[in-house]
């Protein structure tokens, strides 16, 4: 297999490049903030000099990138992801190959971190692995059996759009009651300006963010409720999931993942309310990548693709 790629992780907030090797060690890393309100080019120019920078003078074999979809992989294209408004249609595979002058893979950034933690983090050890990610939204992917399931249009693994509460809050995807509704970043965020708003007391502010809300869950009825809310959500779903996947390992990734307790309630929920043969096999694990994993995933299917 060729020795390293570029691996580069088109987020919300943060655009992230990393020189990943064949064995999913990154060797340099830098990252800058998206700034999506600049446009795409703008926002694509940074991301090329970033990557420029953290190649240095290597040679790559590939280019690896990964972001949130809607995406067409096998055309290369972004076709407006949810996090990126006014992307519609964009070229991303030919213009990395235009500018970085290597062979390049575009995959959703939740695939890629579960290929990540499976190749190279908490589920290394496994065939099998579930991975969700918690940060602004929830994102997911599965690995079974050894292979990356990407669905037919390579936009399968929306596994935050699994529904928790029937008739529930409306979710950015248009239904009802899905898991991201309760567990996603900007949904607390949401939920707590609303409150705020409906003159609810609390110690919660208008500019609060989700790590201020898991922050505050012991010391303000507002923030314990909504991070409660979050986490058996969150158990519900993953609970669902290793009853569908029967895999060995659920990793947990994304900067909530980080927060007291969560990793424990989820870890709690699945040993109680799995199915009992299932349960048996499934363990929960805090991801071993420290929020690399899209980046490294991404990496290594480049790799593979050109070896």
């Amino acid at each position: 297999m060729p020795s390293a790629a570029l691996a580069l992780d088109i987020g919300a907030t943060k655009l992230a490049v990393a020189l990943v090797d064949a064995d999913g060690a990154v060797l340099r890393t830098e990252r800058t903030a998206t700034r999506r309100d600049d446009g795409p080019a703008a926002v694509l120019e940074r991301l090329w000099a970033l990557a420029e920078r953290v190649r240095g003078d290597e040679r790559p074999a590939a280019t690896g990138i990964a972001c949130g979809g809607p995406l067409d992989a096998a055309a290369g294209v972004l076709l407006g992801p949810l996090h990126l408004p006014g992307w519609d249609r964009v070229p991303i595979v030919r213009l990395a190959e235009e500018r970085l002058g290597r062979p390049a893979l575009l995959v959703n950034d939740a695939s890629a971190g579960a290929w990540g933690e499976f190749r190279a983090g908490a589920a290394a050890d496994a065939r099998s692995c579930v991975y969700l990610t918690v940060s602004s939204g929830l994102g997911g992917g599965a690995v079974l059996d050894g292979r990356l399931l990407v669905g037919a249009t390579t936009n399968g693994g929306e596994l935050g759009h699994v529904v928790v509460r029937p008739g529930g809050r409306r979710c950015a995807c248009g239904r009802r009651g899905c898991a991201e509704a309760y567990v996603a970043g900007t949904q607390l965020v949401g939920r707590a300006r609303e409150a705020i708003a409906a003159g609810r007391a609390t110690a919660l502010r208008g500019d609060v963010d989700a790590e201020g809300i898991a922050a505050l869950a012991d010391a303000d009825d507002l923030a314990h409720e909504l991070w409660s809310d979050a986490l058996d959500c969150l158990g519900q779903l993953a609970t669902d999931l290793v009853n569908a996947f029967e895999p060995e390992v659920l990793v947990l990734d994304g900067g909530l993942s980080r927060r007291a307790g969560l990793v424990e309630t989820v870890r709690r929920a699945v040993a109680e309310d799995a199915i009992a043969p299932i349960r048996a096999v499934a363990r929960v694990e805090r991801a071993a990548l420290d929020g690399a994993a899209p980046a490294v995933g991404a990496g290594l299917l480049a790799l593979e693709r050109v070896r």
